[in-house]
């Protein structure tokens, strides 16, 4: 897809916030990249290429926008569990590139398209682990200083494990629909919720960000 129409597309997402031609390059790579594979491996049930730009693209954006706002990522780390079709982490580590992401995806197939996206974008400190999410908790507790988390099974049974994958001062950012926003409150009690903020041209999809209480104080 031509840079021009996925910035035309990106823009009501981006707010005063914009991507360098580079990064619309990028954006293009990857969705050519992902309409090839998606034909042979469901990806992604959309098919249309404005609409993954819009879905699943301008979501993604627009949560880095909202989660990082004007912190500054370097050498910051991320997770973003259950990664898929790598959204949203991919986009965020397109719009803040000295953020660390690590892209925790349980299928092998998919992890393998992620790294083959992460390469092809040249992606640096960018790494697909073929991981559960809760091993990797249980290994290295509050690891991450951003954990995100979109559109995954088993939701609530996820959310303790998001939660402890993140760092005392850290955020957990969740992509979910309106309805999850209130199973995410009562089944992290300990976290402080920032008001919900609704996706730009979704009635029902919000961005929910979290922080542990006392890196709140």
């Amino acid at each position: 897809m031509d840079p021009v129409r996925i910035a035309e597309l990106l823009a009501p997402f981006l707010g005063e916030k914009s991507l360098s031609a580079h990064q619309l390059d990028q954006v293009s790579a990857y969705l050519d990249r992902l309409l090839r594979w998606n034909a042979r491996m469901n990806l992604t049930s959309v098919r249309n290429a404005d609409q993954i730009i819009t879905r699943h693209f301008g979501e993604s954006f627009f949560a880095a926008t909202q989660i990082l706002r004007s912190e500054d990522p370097a050498g910051k780390s991320a997770i973003d569990i259950g990664s898929g079709a790598g959204f949203p982490g991919l986009p965020i580590k397109i719009f803040a590139p000295s953020l660390r992401m690590r892209l925790i995806e349980s299928q092998h197939r998919k992890a393998i398209f992620l790294r083959e996206v992460a390469r092809d974008l040249k992606l640096l400190d960018c790494e697909a682990v073929v991981q559960r999410a809760e091993v990797l908790a249980q290994a290295e507790p509050g690891y991450a200083d951003l954990v995100t988390l979109r559109a995954v099974e088993h939701f609530s049974d996820v959310l303790p494990t998001a939660a402890q994958l993140t760092s005392n001062k850290g955020k957990l950012g969740l992509l979910i629909g309106r309805e999850q926003a209130h199973t995410a409150a009562t089944t992290l009690p300990n976290l402080e919720w920032q008001p919900e903020i609704q996706v730009p041209l979704s009635v029902s999809r919000v961005i929910l960000i979290g922080r542990h209480r006392e890196s709140t104080q």
